[in-house]
């Protein structure tokens, strides 16, 4: 997640200050692999229809949509923040919205490019910050397993309420920082490679309660969180507990 030019422990304060170079490089290594389900971001692909059945189900509520529509979002504009190689920013734009991807790392981005073409996507991607958005302003504003990456997390989240128009909507989601999810994320799946090692600092997870402050300071109020739980038979699904992920959602204030 970063761009190709950022060479310091983070990027400088003005173009991309939201970026940790040593994250954005760590995930542009998986970018060759980021398709594949059995590959490097294979628990992502787990996770994504969890994730894509939450967003659907906030969005057909704030905004009215028809919940049959194979389409609720044409006439809509989306941004994913930390795209990566356009996991959920593909499904967006299936959804009918204009989409528009942003990710710090320029290897993602160049799959994510190619993925789109190759499935007739017309997605709007680019390399870069939140910081890359200024002045722009969408619809429903996506972030996931992003926060927890960047090197100001009040100040991402800022930027995020930022690109949020006016009766707009913005979904988070992000592992909470219990013992549950160190155990489950740090001890379990990166130890046994299920996640591929350094990609989770437990110590830079956001509670619940500390997003949710984030975002009432940021001028928005929190709508709805909901808690993402993993078992081993059944998968991901969601779920009232927050211990280990969770989601969470929020409108301008």
């Amino acid at each position: 997640m970063v761009d190709a030019t950022v060479t310091t422990d983070t990027a400088p304060s003005g173009e991309h200050g939201s970026v940790i170079a040593r994250e954005a490089a760590h995930f542009g290594e998986m970018a060759k692999d980021w398709w594949d389900p059995r590959g490097s971001s294979a628990m992502l692909h787990r996770l994504n229809p969890v994730r894509l059945r939450y967003i659907r189900e906030q969005a057909d509520r704030h905004f009215d949509l028809d919940p049959h529509s194979f389409t609720p979002l044409a006439g809509k504009t989306a941004l994913d923040v930390g795209c990566g190689a356009g996991l959920l920013a593909e499904p967006l734009k299936r959804l009918g919205a204009a989409v528009t991807g942003v990710d710090a790392a320029a290897e993602n981005i160049a799959v994510a490019r190619a993925h789109a073409a190759a499935s007739g996507l017309s997605i709007d991607y680019r390399a870069g910050g939140i910081e890359a958005l200024a002045g722009e302003q969408f619809d429903l504003v996506t972030c996931l397993e992003v926060i927890e990456h960047v090197a100001d997390p009040a100040a991402f989240v800022a930027g995020l309420a930022g690109a949020l128009a006016d009766g707009g909507l913005l979904i988070l989601s992000t592992p909470n920082r219990t013992p549950v999810s160190r155990l489950a994320m740090i001890t379990l799946a990166e130890g046994t490679g299920r996640i591929p090692r350094g990609t989770h600092d437990w110590d830079k997870f956001v509670t619940p309660e500390e997003l949710g402050t984030m975002l009432t300071r940021a001028g928005l109020t929190v709508r709805d969180t909901r808690g993402i739980t993993y078992s081993p038979t059944g998968g991901f699904s969601l779920s009232d507990s927050l211990a280990l992920n969770y989601l969470i959602t929020a409108v301008r204030a």
